[in-house]
């Protein structure tokens, strides 16, 4: 049975209140065979409709529903991996034995999702390097759970055609716009820094995506930061030229992260997303045809602009490393370092260790 409704909610972001809604809840009714996959891309086993999605699930099924949440509530943005996964549908066919139930909600970036995370409205979501760290700094309602590889052409410093900017360095004294927290936020820092400025030798003007790309086809920025598919769509309506992306200065991650109580409660939810989340990517790298055509449809973005990033799109799920601590914690040290976070956090006290209850 599938049972469709809407709610609607409000988050309060930079002094804005955005209205979301939750699409769909998925309400099985059949049990089906599962069949086992196995997966040894980046260490995953990722046994699909199975043992490893369903085996914390099936192997205490009846406690998990009984005295864990019965619904995993996902946010998604208009571009990634989580896109591609509600779209196939992969996970509610995974848990319909299970009797659990997924909802999806979207956002229009990171900062916002983490958000409605640390709120107790959702339990699992994606998001770029940079909002993790803003969260963990004001909280410590969230985990890291599992990273794609890095992809620095995703995001970039946009000028206008007709800039007379040349470089990271003209933007000294100049108005560049991105959405505070986001993954760009990093990008300009580190632009900024390579170039041997500092975030105070620029303006800043703080703006989500829509409102971020208005302000630049308008010409009231000088400069703005920002992610696929926002970029490829900026320059397929502007004559709006890359001034740096992220090639050779940032890594671009893609996290996909849990509310903590949420992870603690209900582990065996979160590994059957992640499953999913490993057979998905398997899937993309050999049809990035039809991964181009699902983001074109959802995105509204023309088909070859989309195959062009997409082409650039890696994808391999894989666990939190050192190496990838490592790299968030560097990140979150710079920014504390320009006093743009309330203190110093340590990035691995948020990552998820599966199978340990603290």
């Amino acid at each position: 049975m599938l049972m469709v409704y809407i709610h609607i909610y409000n988050v309060q972001s930079s002094g804005c209140t955005e209205n979301y809604i939750i699409e769909r809840l998925y309400m099985p009714n059949n049990r089906t065979i599962a069949q086992k996959l196995t997966l040894g891309r980046r260490g995953f086993i990722a046994s699909a409709l199975a043992a490893s999605a369903m085996g914390s699930l099936a192997g205490g099924a009846s406690a998990s529903a009984a005295d864990g949440p019965t619904t995993i509530r996902i946010g998604f943005q208009k571009y990634g991996t989580l896109v591609l996964l509600r779209q196939k549908g992969w996970l509610e066919k995974a848990l319909e034995s299970s009797g659990h139930q997924v909802v999806w909600s979207e956002f229009p970036a990171g900062p916002q999702l983490l958000e409605a995370m640390a709120g107790g409205a959702i339990d699992f979501g994606s998001t770029g390097e940079t909002p993790p760290i803003f969260a963990q700094a004001a909280n410590d309602s969230i985990l890291y759970v599992g990273v794609e590889p890095p992809a620095p052409h995703g995001e970039a410093i946009l000028v206008p055609g007709n800039s007379p900017i040349k470089s990271v360095a003209d933007l000294r004294g100049r108005t560049v716009g991105l959405n505070k927290g986001a993954n760009v936020h990093w990008l300009l820092l580190k632009a900024l820094q390579n170039a041997g400025l500092m975030m105070k030798d620029i303006h800043v003007s703080y703006l989500a995506p829509a409102d971020g790309a208005a302000a630049f086809d308008s010409g009231r920025l000088d400069a703005w930061a920002i992610w696929d598919p926002y970029l490829s769509s900026a320059r397929e309506r502007t004559d709006a030229r890359v001034l740096v992306d992220g090639a050779g200065l940032v890594e671009n991650r893609e996290f996909f992260l849990a509310g903590r109580s949420f992870a603690q409660k209900a582990p065996g939810l979160v590994r059957a997303v992640l499953d999913q989340l490993a057979l998905l990517d398997r899937w993309a790298e050999t049809h990035k045809e039809e991964v181009a055509l699902t983001l074109s449809a959802g995105t509204r973005l023309p088909l070859p602009v989309v195959q062009r990033a997409v082409k650039l799109l890696p994808f391999g799920l894989s666990p939190i490393t050192p190496d990838v601590i490592a790299s968030q914690q560097a990140i979150a040290d710079a920014f504390a370092d320009q006093h743009l976070l309330p203190g110093r956090i340590r990035v691995a006290d948020a990552v998820w260790h599966e199978g340990q209850s603290g």
